[in-house]
């Protein structure tokens, strides 16, 4: 774990640009007492460089947390380019609507609070155009819901991105009674059984341990 972190640190240091905007989430975020829950700073760059590749126009973020990936996704955008991030709670949606706002990223980002799965079925039933690239970081459980409903938000090309799916191992363990597990185990059974969608996994360690995420592409 040491030196995972300690090779986290020289990438930080180095070639990860993490600003005012990005420090000044992260310290909001610990003032008012939110979960060391975000991306690391190299993920965060990870996600940017990703957007970029995919040329993405529009985003949909599940877990918005305190704003941090927000940023980092939306300054990806094109100018004319959008993104919608949905947060279950309220405290959390209140503070990542400051930390957008402090990084000039207001035009560019709505924060809509509830339950995540509630709105994307508002979001389909309002006729919501396809999203060029989804970033699933909410409740895991959730994540065959999630995967169900962000199929009816994309087209083909749009690229689905599954945070924190190996759970340090449990992945693997098809007797575990932890919800998370159940849920990104099922969620990637879904996946493998989509007949238009192309995925794969990799395992992740660093200083936020030792994880992992799924990357898909809709065809």
């Amino acid at each position: 774990m040491e030196t995972w972190e300690s090779v986290d640190d020289f990438f930080s240091a180095t070639i990860v640009r993490e600003d005012d905007a990005l420090l000044n989430a992260l310290r909001e975020s610990r003032k008012h007492g939110l979960p060391e829950w975000e991306v690391s700073p190299a993920q965060g760059q990870f996600l940017y460089i990703l957007a970029k590749m995919a040329k993405a126009k529009r985003i949909l973020e599940l877990g918005t947390l305190g704003g941090y990936s927000t940023i980092w996704l939306a300054r990806a955008l094109p100018d004319d380019g959008a993104l919608v991030t949905l947060e279950y709670d309220e405290k959390y949606a209140e503070v990542a609507r400051g930390n957008i706002d402090y990084a000039g990223l207001s035009d560019k980002v709505t924060v809509m609070q509830g339950a995540a799965a509630g709105l994307m079925k508002s979001l389909v039933a309002g006729g919501e155009p396809p999203f060029d690239m989804i970033f699933i970081d909410a409740d895991k459980p959730n994540n065959p819901l999630y995967l169900e409903l962000a199929l009816k938000l994309s087209a083909r090309g749009t690229v689905i991105f599954g945070d924190n799916v190996v759970r340090d191992g449990e992945l693997a363990n098809a007797q575990s009674t932890d919800p998370k597990v159940r849920g990104v185990r099922e969620y990637i059974a879904d996946l493998g059984r989509s007949p238009n969608i192309i995925s794969t996994g990799l395992q992740t360690v660093g200083c936020k341990g030792y994880d992992g995420f799924t990357i898909s592409i809709v065809e």
